[in-house]
């Protein structure tokens, strides 16, 4: 009787494992996840950068918005260049240039301009990048934003500081 409980038991879980490997990933769930599925991705590790001041130092966290897997999956591609890029954008500052939440605002809207620029020029986009960037005269102008619909970054839509630290 035992023996015959085991085996039953092996049987009906593994079907019910393959059921459930076949029904989330198979057919439409795959095709939804790809087009309309937004997820956070973090940076990790996080950000130490030195500031244009001696013995100054910005810890930032910072996570992105995207959507579908296409687009997660250009992204982790391409990380490597985005982390130069931000590094470089985030030690261009002094302390006294992030003091307010303004000065943050326009940090992060730079490293989401610098984000986007970064995908674009690695998915050979530069071209068309060129062309489109002397429409915005004022890149701190919240009304004037960057159309990416038609570039390859156009899976990348925000991104956010989680973590905010300047010693």
């Amino acid at each position: 009787m035992r023996l015959f409980l085991l085996l039953f038991s092996l049987i009906v879980a593994s079907n019910f494992a393959f059921a459930n490997e076949g029904g989330g990933e198979g057919g439409g769930g795959e095709g939804k996840d790809d087009g309309t599925g937004v997820e956070y991705l973090e940076i990790a590790p996080k950000f130490v950068v030195n500031l244009t001041e001696p013995k100054k130092y910005l810890s930032i966290n910072v996570q992105l918005l995207v959507e579908g897997k296409p687009m997660a999956e250009k992204i982790k591609k391409h990380l490597p260049a985005i982390k130069h890029e931000l590094i470089m954008l985030f030690s261009d500052h002094s302390i006294e240039s992030l003091q307010t939440m303004e000065q943050r605002e326009s940090l992060r809207q730079a490293a989401i301009e610098t984000i986007h620029q970064t995908i674009d020029k690695a998915e050979g986009a530069e071209e068309a990048d060129a062309e489109a960037a002397p429409a915005e005269a004022n890149p701190h102008k919240k009304d004037k934003k960057k159309d990416y619909s038609k570039l390859p970054s156009a899976g990348f839509k925000d991104a956010f500081f989680t973590e905010f630290l300047m010693q």
